[in-house]
């Protein structure tokens, strides 16, 4: 039996983008698991499948779980698994999946699209944490640019359940991650800093790790960030984060997650093709990007 290695739920997170095969809407899963030893070899310490770097919106659900079953057989780090999905029983079917293939953990949002209200929100992770029960970690996701939100009340009382192991919160509103570092002060709970602008802030104030998308691309960046910050390496800390800055910078100019995906493939990995085609405009930046990531590499 393969040995399923512990979340440590701590540290870095890359979320990773799912390459597929030309033309089509399958994962490429070569090109996955390529990219987990690469992610992995750059020092992080577990890595995210099929979050929103990850498209999920974008595969069957057969071509995810196809993707996590040979994935966590190759991952070096642990496997938390995006099971987002617009309805329960989608969740529920992802999450049931990942338990068997050898997942270390769950990543869990509000259902896509729709928006919900608190009330909703907060009824459909009780029933999914209730249904799923205790095997693997659950985190929450609250990510409102995509989805609903999950207000600081409703994590309040999901968390006070015990059924969830923490959060991650990728807002980027920095009262908002107060309030959780202010709850999590209250109660246990693994907290995770989602935007990458405010990794090194959440780290210093207290933050258990980052669930980072640029660590799909720049892991080094990130490792190097948080050890540094949490030895009280502040020079060494800042230095790694001017340098995330300047690939944010960068990034932001694109539609999400396709700057990413492009240095994914700089690296000499597979990124796969785009969503949605980029304007002219957008295209030329893309390629002024590439040119400057080399060299800035």
């Amino acid at each position: 039996m393969t040995r399923v290695p512990q979340l440590k739920l701590s540290g870095v997170i890359a979320a990773i983008p799912t390459p597929n095969r030309p033309g089509t809407h399958e994962p490429d899963y070569t090109g996955v698991l390529e990219l987990l030893d690469f992610v992995a070899a750059g020092g992080v310490d577990s890595i995210c499948l099929m979050g929103s770097t990850g498209e999920f919106l974008n595969y069957a659900v057969a071509d995810r779980q196809r993707a996590l079953y040979l994935g966590a057989k190759r991952s070096r780090v642990p496997l938390v698994v995006g099971v987002g999905h617009s309805t329960l029983r989608g969740a529920l079917e992802l999450a049931e999946d990942a338990v068997g293939s050898g997942a270390s953990g769950l990543l869990l949002m509000p259902p896509p699209f729709f928006p919900y209200p608190q009330p909703e929100v907060e009824a459909f992770c009780r029933e999914f944490a209730a249904e799923i029960g205790p095997g693997l970690p659950i985190l929450l996701y609250n990510i409102p640019q995509f989805t609903s939100a999950i207000e600081p009340e409703t994590a309040r009382r999901l968390l006070d359940t015990g059924r969830f192991a923490g959060i991650k919160d990728s807002s980027g509103d920095w009262e908002y991650f107060t309030q959780l570092l202010a709850l999590r002060n209250e109660r246990p709970f693994a907290l995770f800093a989602g935007n990458d602008r405010i990794a090194l802030r959440a780290i210093q104030a207290g933050a258990d790790g980052v669930l980072s998308g640029c660590a799909a691309a720049i892991p080094e960046v990130l490792a190097r960030l948080y050890k540094a910050a949490k030895s009280g390496d502040l020079t060494t800390a800042e230095h790694h984060k001017a340098r995330l800055d300047e690939f944010i910078e960068w990034i932001e100019r694109f539609p999400p997650p396709v700057g990413i995906k492009r240095a994914v493939e700089l690296r000499g990995q597979k990124g796969g093709e785009l969503a949605c085609p980029l304007s002219p405009e957008s295209a030329a930046l893309l390629e002024q990007f590439s040119t400057w990531f080399k060299t800035w590499l």
